[in-house]
């Protein structure tokens, strides 16, 4: 897997500092925009304690996302206050070879493990065989699995990163996705730390959100999480 932060908006914190300003002032955008950026961090941080996470709406972030499976780009797109543009199987063949992730669960079994890599080879060489038949790709990926790689890129404003990151850091989450999240925090943490200084699962600012499904180790995840960088 590799995630990276391809562009985002510039100087995000004073745009969304700006942003709250302008609620309560009569000042102009350029006025607002030239307060001071200590000023613009100590605003956001008020903001952000108080839940007022509108405003963070104004900042967007884009990432170029590479080497997932199918299933985890199944999951990614169920946010859907996000773009996203993925790599088609209908227009990229996939015939040299399509590779696929394993999940680390099998990935410790050598006996399941050679298994699974035999069957990724069947896949393979019948999806190879139907190409070359003339089935159009469009119907030969039928035959390609959830575990079969994807790229894409994705853009998300900071709310919905927010929300993003409260769910899929989770250790509840799914395996894959949650590794991905982890490293796109880690990025945006970089690019805007005042706003994503608190972010992540949602244990962090109160009990946790899975109740009785909870993982059980909430004082080790949020060491985990201050510590991210």
């Amino acid at each position: 897997m590799f995630v990276q932060l391809l562009t985002y908006t510039p100087d995000p914190e004073q745009v969304a500092a700006a942003a709250a300003r302008l609620c309560y002032s009569a000042s102009s955008i350029d006025q607002l925009l030239d307060k001071s950026h200590a000023e613009g961090e100590a605003l956001l941080q008020k903001i952000l304690s108080l839940g007022h996470h509108s405003v963070l709406e104004h900042a967007s972030f884009t990432f170029g996302i590479e080497g997932i499976s199918r299933a985890c780009s199944h999951q990614l797109v169920r946010h859907r206050i996000a773009s996203f543009s993925q790599q088609s199987q209908r227009y990229v063949s996939h015939k040299k070879r399509f590779a696929a992730v394993t999940p680390p669960s099998i990935a410790s079994r050598p006996v399941l493990k050679e298994r699974y890599e035999a069957l990724m080879e069947e896949l393979h060489q019948v999806y190879g065989e139907l190409l070359d038949e003339g089935i159009p790709a469009e119907d030969a990926r039928f035959l390609l699995p959830n575990a079969a790689e994807t790229k894409l890129v994705m853009t998300m404003n900071a709310r919905e990163l927010w929300h993003f990151f409260g769910l899929r850091c989770c250790r509840r989450a799914q395996w894959e996705i949650r590794a991905m999240a982890k490293d796109m925090l880690r990025l945006v943490r970089r690019a805007a730390p005042v706003i994503f200084a608190e972010a992540g699962p949602g244990c962090l600012h109160g009990s946790c959100p899975e109740g009785q499904m909870s993982c059980g180790a909430m004082a080790e995840v949020r060491r985990e999480y201050e510590g991210l960088s």
